[in-house]
């Protein structure tokens, strides 16, 4: 089916700087992953109902006048598919975060407020659902960069839907229906373990049980989706918090239990000694109620290989 191209605009909250947001977003991920920066150019196969559409995004502005341009291409695009599209590439690059009041807080922060000078305008970028916070964070728990950028690569290519634009192909993230269909002794041939295959599995099942509402919690408090969250199979505070930044897209979440975090914190405040999860915690309540904020700046000064 001949494919058309239709473009929009996306104006992000200033700053915004997109080079460092959509270049966080896609820092684990491979070249074939379902999101991807390349030239300038951040792309994102998107399944929008009974359609797939590709949206790619480069930016015209700057960071404090950012303006971005978002081109579609697809079978049949409607201008309802236009505005849904932009609706979700917006929420995936945090364009409509107010990173003010954040910044405000850490003006006598010298730390903090040299990360922000070195970061100035990066965004914390989302996930398109709770499943998908869920399932890269189970994958990512206790291993390498290296190995979950492969593990993640398997799945998308082998559960997610894929369309060629331009004589390329590229990927969406799996559906929790793909992955139910599937087996935990199939995820166990992608270099799963056999324990994580069965976490996988069990959560696209409970992301299509209505009964519980994985991907509507937006009336619930954050305490509320934690205890929600960990009574699922494979689900600790560490993920659960995870989902609370990346799916969610609360401000004050705090991923404790995490091993980069406890670097940077080292380096940064306590001279390299180690550091455990209640200094860790002590410190970041400097930043609260921005404390996820805090943490991709943190995270985003150990790529840069700061402090």
């Amino acid at each position: 089916m001949p494919t058309e191209s239709l473009a929009t605009s996306i104006n992000p909250v200033a700053p915004f700087d997109f080079e460092l947001t959509a270049g966080y977003h896609t820092y684990f991920q491979s070249r074939y992953g379902s999101d991807n920066m390349e030239d300038g150019v951040y792309s994102r196969l998107l399944n929008l109902g009974d359609k797939l559409v590709l949206a790619k995004v480069h930016s015209i502005g700057t960071v404090d006048a950012p303006e971005l341009t978002m081109e579609l291409q697809g079978a049949v695009l409607e201008p309802e598919d236009v505005a849904l599209a932009k609706v979700r590439i917006s929420w995936l690059l945090g364009a409509d975060q107010d990173l003010a009041p954040f910044y405000g807080l850490t003006l006598g922060d010298k730390a903090m407020s040299g990360l922000i000078e070195k970061l100035y305008g990066l965004h914390v970028p989302h996930t398109a659902t709770v499943f998908e916070a869920l399932v890269l964070a189970v994958l990512g728990q206790q291993i390498s960069t290296g190995v979950a950028r492969i593990i993640r690569t398997l799945m998308v290519e082998t559960f997610g839907h894929c369309a060629e634009f331009g004589g390329e192909t590229f990927y969406a993230f799996p559906k929790p229906e793909a992955i139910r269909e599937s087996s935990p002794a199939e995820l166990h041939t992608m270099k799963l373990t056999q324990r994580k295959s069965e976490y996988i599995h069990g959560l696209a099942v409970t992301a299509l049980d209505p009964a519980v509402c994985l991907e509507y919690m937006d009336d619930l408090t954050d305490q509320e989706i934690v205890n929600k969250l960990t009574a699922l199979r494979g689900v600790g505070l560490w993920t659960a918090q995870w989902a609370l930044i990346r799916g969610v897209g609360r401000p004050d979440a705090l991923p404790l239990g995490d091993l980069a975090l406890r670097r940077i914190v080292s380096r940064m405040f306590f001279g390299g000694e180690d550091v455990n999860d209640s200094q860790v915690e002590e410190i970041a309540s400097r930043w609260s109620p921005y404390r996820t904020f805090a943490t991709a700046y943190l995270f985003g000064a150990l790529r840069l290989g700061a402090g």
